[in-house]
């Protein structure tokens, strides 16, 4: 899945083009010096936000690693367990580095906003997915994509991504449990 997000027209144009998620050029993705996982496993930058902000597999293997979000703010934090998931929640929910600290009001608020910044998101979603083999009728709601977003936000999922600066100090939680 992940050279298509990087390759195909219609993926590109929503992850990169309103996902801000960037994944033309993975051999441009490198971390900052001394930025890594607390416990020594390996952290691989595969996309980059346009702020530089980085989407980082965690650990060895494919697509079905966790994937953890390492912000140019000294932020970090899980978003998904595996890529597949992590797509999940661009599709439904391209807006989600704004629902740290939101009630539900809130986040209805920032999700109209980000509708009348992008008034063809819903076609520019269904092009994408579908050029991912995904049935956008299938996907799931906001309200689940922000609950794992929650979950994975703590206990035994938190602690296996938890990054660390160059100066060796955990960075800061993107998210915590109560975004809701």
């Amino acid at each position: 899945m992940l050279p298509l997000l990087g390759t195909d027209e219609d993926v590109v144009a929503f992850f990169a083009g309103v996902a801000d998620l960037d994944a033309t050029a993975p051999a441009d993705h490198l971390l900052e010096e001394g930025v890594r996982l607390a416990s020594g496993a390996r952290l691989e930058q595969s996309a980059r936000a346009g702020s530089g902000d980085a989407f980082c597999f965690v650990g060895e293997g494919g697509e079905e690693r966790p994937v953890v979000y390492v912000s140019l703010d000294g932020e970090s934090g899980p978003l998904a367990l595996g890529l597949p998931e992590l797509v999940r929640l661009c599709l439904v929910a391209p807006w989600w580095r704004d629902a740290h600290g939101r009630t539900t009001g809130e986040l209805q608020g920032v999700a109209d906003e980000y509708r009348e910044d992008v008034p063809d998101l819903d076609q520019r979603r269904d092009r994408a997915a579908q050029a991912l083999g995904i049935d956008p009728a299938g996907l799931p709601s906001e309200a689940t994509v922000l609950d794992r977003l929650a979950e994975l936000s703590r206990g035994p999922v938190a602690e296996t991504c938890l990054v660390v600066g160059y100066e060796g100090e955990p960075l800061d939680p993107l998210f915590d449990a109560a975004h809701r």
